[in-house]
């Protein structure tokens, strides 16, 4: 349950609940396909641009467009034209800082697991 404060500002900017919980959804849904986070971790180290993004993840053109479109439409990406080129770079101000707070997270609370089904201990 969100809290009583982020309910309010929440609120504030017209939104009811059941919006907050639909948007939830469409953000995290967002962070379900592995070949966006692929995408995601792979910008993580600077701008790149389609061609770029294929070739270091193997991917293929048609899945690279249409999850960056994604990416661009749920504000995990921004895009910036140079000349023919279309470079694609993390939300430098929500996204980059969160994935840190998962990285971080993830290292504290969720990497035992998976060590723990891969039957090996750490």
């Amino acid at each position: 349950m969100m809290n009583k404060d982020m309910l309010k500002n929440v609120h504030k900017h017209g939104f009811n609940e059941s919006e907050i919980y639909d948007a939830y959804k469409i953000f995290f849904g967002t962070l379900v396909s592995e070949s966006r986070l692929k995408i995601i971790n792979l910008l993580r180290n600077g701008k790149k641009n389609v061609s770029q993004i294929m070739n270091e993840l193997k991917m293929d053109q048609t899945i690279v467009s249409h999850d960056l479109a994604r990416l661009k439409k749920c504000g995990f990406v921004t895009c910036e034209v140079k000349g023919k080129y279309r470079y694609y770079r993390l939300n430098q101000k929500t996204i980059k800082p969160l994935m840190s707070l998962i990285d971080y997270h993830m290292s504290q609370y969720c990497i035992h697991i998976l060590h723990e089904m891969k039957g090996g201990k750490r």
